[in-house]
């Protein structure tokens, strides 16, 4: 799906790179990280999603001659052209020559730790972030909802069918990262193509309301698709359509075929579905299946298994692809360290908000997890690659010094992995896999302790600064403010 992501941007990165480019300051590197400050859906992680369509743009990116010719016909606000003929015949030549280290996707992480590392010229670095913080800020929303309502339906498969509710092409990417979140499959059909994810479907209440009675339509939609047999049976009357839904499971058992299932999308859920289990047991069709739809979630699901609800798998559409309940991830991209084009020392940067959440991390950061001895996750540190790691190997948490964990002594790894080097990207197929991701998030949040993965005040996981990153900061914070 094409997109022209060089001008999928604000207008401000543009106008910012070319004020790098005439100060002299293009070629300074920087070092950019992206991070979100609070979990999601008041929930306790996030599943990262996004870093497919971030190599993507990487490999597109380009200023094609009528994208030059728009920015050459945009007026500054005192007269004039905006932008200079020189900086302009500049972008029409341009190529990216940053690297971009990232999490995988379907990795689980947490509050204020890199997902995604940008590090190069700072002009260059400054162009990408509005399109970056649009791939990764909207997927890793989708993806972590989809987990969510995943883990609450347990067994029974998730299909995703938001498409038509959702924000415009923003679907699409939608469905991928419902799927990469746990989903089984998606009814967006681009999507399947795009992707390679299964898609599902069956029909709608048009189908039944456009023959003069249910129990034709139903017999003609077996008839047609005998080996992919939903029918939805509350177009009308709930019980009367489970009657005519039996009817036809009844005469396809005859010709050797089978009704896969019946599907409820509407009124009491939970009481529709053990009725329609009753019904299909007493008529000996125990292998009916039963899907429930209609505006679910996973506190919806949750309740209807609590009360011992039979479901065979459930339709969720609205409140997953468009996240119904939190509209933004909210994650950031912030500079966080420079460096004179061939230096190797850093220079660490950092922005200071009377609100200490909004307070950055500088350095060239990555994250370490911690294991458990039996393969939980223990804590995550965020360090500084271009120093040392403390011997103790103590965490402090960003928000509040006095929380700190000792983590020395067990078994980590790194999280940020190369995406893209000297400007291509060098994403490995199976890192490009929704499917794969779906799986590595599975994993994941199979090492989370039950009690973070609560819908209801889940327990908080460690994440922390390594103690001399916090040391550094601290020190810089007081410079900058002055305190002696």
């Amino acid at each position: 799906m094409r997109v022209d992501y060089a001008l999928l941007t604000d207008l401000y990165q543009i106008t910012m790179a070319q004020g790098y480019w005439d100060a002299g300051k293009g070629r300074e590197e920087a070092c950019f990280s992206m991070y979100f400050r609070d979990y999601p859906f008041k929930g306790g992680f996030a599943v990262a999603c996004g870093m497919a369509q971030l190599a993507e743009m990487v490999e597109s990116y380009r200023f094609a001659d009528d994208d030059v010719a728009y920015l050459a016909g945009l007026s500054a606000p005192g007269g004039g052209p905006l932008f200079s003929e020189d900086f302009l015949a500049y972008l029409a030549d341009f190529r990216l020559t940053c690297d971009i280290d990232a999490v995988r996707e379907g990795t689980v992480v947490f509050p204020h730790e890199p997902l995604v590392r940008v590090t190069g010229p700072i002009m260059e670095c400054q162009l990408l972030e509005t399109a970056l913080l649009n791939c990764v800020n909207f997927q890793t929303l989708i993806a972590t909802k989809a987990a969510r309502v995943c883990l609450a339906a347990g067994d029974a498969p998730v299909a995703e069918f938001g498409l038509r509710r959702a924000q415009g092409l923003g679907g699409v990417w939608a469905s991928r990262a419902a799927v990469v979140g746990g989903c089984a499959s998606t009814s967006d059909v681009l999507a399947g193509k795009l992707f390679d994810i299964p898609v599902s479907g069956t029909h709608a209440h048009s189908w039944v309301m456009s023959f003069d009675d249910e129990l034709t339509a139903f017999r003609e939609y077996a008839r047609i698709f005998p080996k992919n047999c939903v029918l939805l049976v509350d177009s009308y009357d709930v019980e009367q359509g489970i009657r005519n839904a039996i009817t036809v499971g009844l005469e396809m058992r005859e010709r050797g075929e089978r009704l896969a299932g019946i599907r409820i999308d509407s009124g009491d859920l939970s009481w529709l579905a053990r009725m329609a289990r009753r019904m299909l047991d007493e008529a000996g069709l125990e292998d009916c299946g039963i899907v429930l739809s209609n505006d679910l979630d996973e506190h919806t699901i949750k309740s209807i298994l609590d009360e011992g609800t039979p479901v065979t798998s459930w339709g969720v559409g609205t409140k997953l692809a468009c996240a119904f309940d939190q509209p933004t991830l909210g994650g950031v991209y912030k500079l966080a360290a420079v460096r004179e084009p061939g230096a190797e020392e850093w220079t660490n940067r950092l922005k200071i908000s009377e609100s200490a959440a909004k307070l950055t991390t500088p350095g060239v950061l990555d994250v370490r997890r911690y294991y458990h001895d039996d393969g939980r996750i223990a804590g995550d540190m965020v360090f500084d690659v271009t120093r040392p790691v403390d011997g103790r190997e103590v965490i402090v948490d960003p928000v509040d010094d006095l929380r700190q964990k000792r983590l020395a002594g067990k078994r980590y790894e790194t999280l940020l992995a190369p995406l893209a080097r000297g400007g291509r990207a060098v994403l490995a197929p199976e890192d490009r896999s929704a499917m794969a991701a779906r799986e590595r998030a599975r994993a994941g949040l199979a090492t989370l302790d039950e009690t973070q993965k609560r819908m209801l005040n889940p327990h908080t996981y460690p994440v922390g600064l390594e103690y001399g990153l916090f040391e550094r900061r601290r020190e810089l914070v007081a410079s900058l403010r002055g305190i002696v």
